[in-house]
């Protein structure tokens, strides 16, 4: 894969890269892209190498959890995904005309849409990049509408496809985010715009790749929401700081272990192809990748029951929240936990094992002073 200062990569990924992936993943199954949701659920677990691996492999993940036994019914309902798209269409109608409304932008003639279509995606990508850099040097309003941009991602290049991105004509780019969920009295559901932050700000990081290279250009730290007004299907807008999102992002990125040194510690012959592969052998070599779950995991990760099952199996204390595995520091597992609440393991002056065995002990005097007031013995307490 070829880059130059336009596609906003890093240099050119060696042949053998894209052969262990190709191998990794089955060389007669097309590579599953990543996109701005998927980059933003890796980003809040960069521990995780199995979704490293998985995602910059292009192995599709709900294929593999259904082969394994462990299917998560993720993805959008095919109603929600019509009527996105209806709203999108509707929005960038008549030339923009509701988007432009929206921004500020009285009059939609004096707008420039440019037509980014080009062969493939480093193409698109460079086209993409000239445009915007035309548009900041010509000082006048444009619309960009579903630009491409890249992120180098662990060694491995993604492509990101914003809904639209707006430069204005003082050099500002400011990122559009089209969402069909409803914003009531101009409040939209917290998670969800949270979700949308998130994502936006994947598209906000690759942006400043190409404004680094373009002068007089700079990237707006808010970007433009807009959904549809009370439930009806008029748009409306609200500006969302995304500085904070922006800047975990980015430093989890940077944590992200490139995917060439993942791979390279997997067993000889080690392969995810759903197609080929048997069950036993795919639970193997999904087995062969450290993972590390969080409850988290289970509203962002195809794969996210599965690696439950084996958590809980195997007794993790990552089964019980990010929290909690921080506070009990050394101990790994809930039995060396129970055990160092009973006073068989631990060190005493460690704090959580203390914590733990003062807890033990006010729960054995609560359950005493309960026995005796009802004369019924502790069991009763329970």
């Amino acid at each position: 894969m070829s880059a130059s200062l336009d596609s906003g990569l890093s240099p050119t990924p060696p042949t053998t890269r894209r052969q262990r992936l190709a191998e990794l993943r089955g060389p007669a199954t097309v590579p599953r892209p990543l996109d701005a949701r998927a980059l933003a659920a890796l980003a809040a677990n960069p521990g995780c190498r199995r979704r490293a691996l998985l995602d910059g492999a292009g192995v599709d993940k709900s294929a593999l959890a259904a082969k394994l036994g462990s299917p998560a019914p993720f993805g959008q309902s095919q109603f929600a995904i019509v009527r996105g798209n209806s709203f999108e269409a509707k929005v960038k109608a008549d030339g923009g005309r509701e988007l432009l409304r929206l921004i500020g932008v009285e009059e939609p003639g004096t707008v420039s849409v440019p037509d980014l279509a080009a062969a493939g995606p480093q193409g698109r990508v460079a086209r993409t990049a000239l445009a915007l850099r035309e548009a900041t040097g010509a000082g006048t309003w444009t619309l960009l509408d579903h630009p491409l941009l890249a992120l180098d991602v662990a060694g491995s290049p993604v492509y990101l496809e914003p809904d639209a991105v707006v430069v204005r004509p003082d050099g500002g780019w400011t990122v559009v985010e089209i969402k069909s969920f409803p914003m009531v009295d101009g409040a939209a559901d917290a998670s969800k715009v949270g979700a949308a932050a998130r994502q936006a700000a994947v598209y906000v990081l690759a942006l400043e790749r190409v404004a680094a290279l373009t002068e007089g250009a700079r990237v707006a730290q808010s970007v433009l929401l807009v959904c549809p007004k009370d439930f009806s299907n008029v748009p409306t807008a609200s500006v969302v700081d995304v500085r904070k999102q922006r800047s975990v992002t980015r430093r989890q990125l940077a944590r992200l272990t490139r995917i060439d040194e993942i791979a390279d510690a997997l067993p000889e012959g080690t392969s995810f192809d759903v197609a080929e592969r048997s069950a036993a052998e795919l639970a193997v070599a999904v087995e062969s990748v450290p993972h590390q779950y969080a409850p988290e995991c289970l509203a962002a990760c195809e794969l996210a029951f599965h690696c439950r099952s084996r958590s809980r199996d195997a007794g993790a204390v990552e089964t019980l929240g990010r929290s909690v595995r921080g506070e009990l520091g050394g101990l790994p597992t809930i039995g060396a936990v129970l055990a160092a609440s009973r006073g068989e393991e631990g060190d005493p002056q460690d704090p959580a094992v203390a914590a733990l065995r003062r807890a033990r002990a006010l729960r054995e005097e609560a359950l005493a002073a309960c026995g005796a007031s009802s004369g019924r013995g502790t069991a009763a307490c329970r």
